[in-house]
């Protein structure tokens, strides 16, 4: 390489790092069949996505995204303010969806049957056994409930909620209040 190719250089190397910054700067933080956050610290309600649907979105976006796009192994249905996932291998009910309200998304909801899909830290509270070992997970929740038949853990300032019953375990991402 002679010295006369070198602004060439600089400029594909420097092109080069622009894009890896615009790439990341506009990165999902928590897509939650993508990514593999493990620290509760970095998991915000605000953040997360479902298949790049977010909380606060338009419905449009919700509808173009999860029912008129063909996701792979995936079932869409829209039921009310709904749009329910459901596992096309076993499409016995809901595995994830979002609730729409006032024409955006308030709601985003996963449970056990989308274990084999989640990445990171959720996919291990989906498979829990207990509700202690959902705060070895996530850590003490702000408040919560738990009786005989399971428990309820709110972990507000981050905008997640803890549903366990037994076998079933259902996450729910709304804004913080």
């Amino acid at each position: 390489m002679n010295v006369r190719q070198w602004p060439i250089l600089l400029a594909s190397v420097g092109f080069s790092i622009l894009v890896g910054i615009v790439e990341i700067a506009g990165a999902e933080p928590y897509e939650l069949s993508k990514n593999d956050v493990m620290d509760p610290k970095q998991i915000k309600s605000s953040e997360v996505s479902l298949f790049g649907v977010k909380l606060g979105d338009p419905e449009s976006k919700a509808v173009d995204i999860l029912v008129n796009e063909k996701i792979p192994g995936v079932k869409a249905e829209q039921e009310a303010t709904f749009i329910l996932l459901l596992d096309q291998r076993k499409p016995t009910g809901p595995m994830a969806g979002v609730r729409l309200m006032d024409g955006k998304v308030n709601l985003i909801f996963i449970n056990n049957r989308f274990a084999y899909k989640v990445r990171g830290i959720f996919r291990n509270v989906l498979n829990s056994e207990s509700p202690d070992d959902i705060r070895k997970l996530l850590g003490k929740e702000d408040y919560g409930d738990e009786n005989v038949m399971g428990a309820l853990l709110n972990y507000e300032k981050q905008g997640v909620l803890v549903n366990y019953l037994g076998k079933d375990v259902n996450i729910e991402f709304e804004l913080p209040h």
